[in-house]
């Protein structure tokens, strides 16, 4: 009997791929691979209906042909107009199963970087290469999304399955207030078992990676003042140190005192003199001055990055207790913006779910997804629903270059990710809710 099921175990191994699969998990399989042609079709044409994300129009636009697309399969498209934020708002599908198995979260993006004054604007296909603004992010993830679901109805396995899908029309710049911005996705994850975010596919020296973690994204605006006058009184005890010294000792404490793993926090603009100010959009920092005078105002902006909560808490009070250790006679204010993005910390459930995937990628003779470095990863919005869903994100396409003229997409990705999406999510569809 050990002999026999030795022999067994060993066939298993040796067994084709295909051979792993069920009858339904090998349909669709042949769907994804029948309709190629067909999702790169779909996503030329996302590409070229340009969606910046003020570009309310045309983030409607993709939105409404992403909704055709998920209508004959069953779904219930709704559009959410967000208008007290001004974003053009999101798209919200529902698919209702036997509300048996594990109720799924779909989350992707409608909008990109690129408005309509960008000069890069066009689809262009170079061999299994495809060029254009927001091929991969998040238009690629779109239609591994559309791709992963069109084989689940064609197989059946679709049938059952409760999914929600959202796409959100203000990724690449949310909305505010931002708790108006993602109302709709933060309950969506509420209901939800699971949360496939379907961003880029992270791929390192050829190898796919799984995403079980993404850090916060948060702003802060520094603030330092100063008494000014005459330089030749600076550091003595009636003007003190001035604003920009006071900046300087700060930021330099931040530097040395604060490093730890999966922390940043970068300083991207500055400015100081007598005066000195910020316009209406934080982006631009206005300051003049002389050499000859201490300076009274210093402005800083920069963003803060976490992998948890009690991280994200931890740092902010550091940070806090730095700002407060005045240079004489300077005052300084440490503001941290409310619209930031949470973080995704790795859990036992997140780490379950990337282990189910990768029983997926077995049964195709795939290799193993590791899990991804979250410090090398952005932050998005699978981390609203962190607390509330299992959550597996990047399962969208691989490419480069996001966020950039000249960003790409490799087009055979976009069929591996959909098969393991599509078995992934059959299989979930069959698991009890606990």
């Amino acid at each position: 009997m050990k002999l026999l099921a030795a022999l067994v175990a060993l066939l298993a191994l040796a067994a084709p791929a295909d051979a792993r699969l069920r009858a339904e998990e090998r349909r669709m399989v042949q769907t994804i691979e029948r309709e190629e042609s067909r999702s790169i079709a779909l996503l030329e044409r996302l590409v070229e209906q340009n969606s910046g994300t003020l570009n309310l129009p045309g983030v409607e636009a993709v939105g409404r042909m992403v909704g055709s697309e998920l209508e004959p399969l069953g779904f219930e498209v709704r559009w959410v107009p967000l208008p007290e934020t001004g974003r053009a708002g999101h798209l919200v599908a529902t698919h209702r199963g036997n509300g048996r198995g594990k109720r799924m979260l779909l989350i992707a993006h409608l909008d990109t970087v690129f408005e309509p004054d960008s000069p890069f604007q066009a689809f262009v296909r170079e061999g299994n290469r495809a060029t254009g603004p927001g091929v991969g992010d998040d238009k690629g993830g779109i239609v591994v999304v559309v791709a992963a679901l069109r084989a689940m109805h064609s197989a059946g396995t679709l049938r059952n399955a409760d999914i929600m899908v959202v796409l959100t029309g203000d990724e690449e710049r949310p909305g505010s207030p931002i708790g108006a911005a993602r109302r709709d996705l933060i309950e969506a994850g509420r209901w939800a078992d699971v949360a496939l975010e379907f961003e880029n596919l992270a791929v390192e020296d050829g190898r796919d990676f799984g995403t079980v973690a993404r850090r916060s994204s948060t702003s802060w605006t520094l603030r330092t003042t100063g008494r000014t006058g005459h330089s030749s009184g600076v550091f003595n005890e009636t003007l003190g140190y001035g604003a920009i010294y006071e900046m300087a000792r700060i930021l330099d404490a931040f530097r040395r005192e604060l490093p730890e793993p999966n922390l940043t926090y970068n300083v991207g603009v500055i400015g100081g003199g007598t005066p000195a100010s910020i316009d209406g959009q934080n982006l631009t920092v206005t300051a003049s001055g002389k050499t000859n005078i201490v300076a009274e105002t210093a402005i800083a902006r920069g963003d803060l990055r976490t992998l948890s909560p009690e991280q994200d808490a931890r740092v902010r009070a550091r940070m806090q207790e730095i700002v407060a250790r005045h240079l004489p006679q300077t005052g300084a204010e440490l503001v941290f913006a409310e619209d930031g993005y949470p973080p995704m910390p790795p859990t036992e459930g997140n780490r379950a779910i990337l282990a189910r995937l990768n029983l997926v990628n077995h049964d195709l003779g795939l290799p193993e997804m590791p899990e991804y470095d979250p410090a090398r990863r952005g932050a998005a919005d699978s981390s609203f629903v962190a607390q509330d869903a299992d959550v597996l994100a990047g399962l969208g396409a691989a490419g480069g270059l996001a966020h950039a003229p000249g960003e790409y997409v490799e087009l055979d990705s976009i069929a591996r990710s959909a098969k393991r999406a599509a078995i992934l999510m059959s299989r979930l569809s069959r698991e009890r809710r606990d």
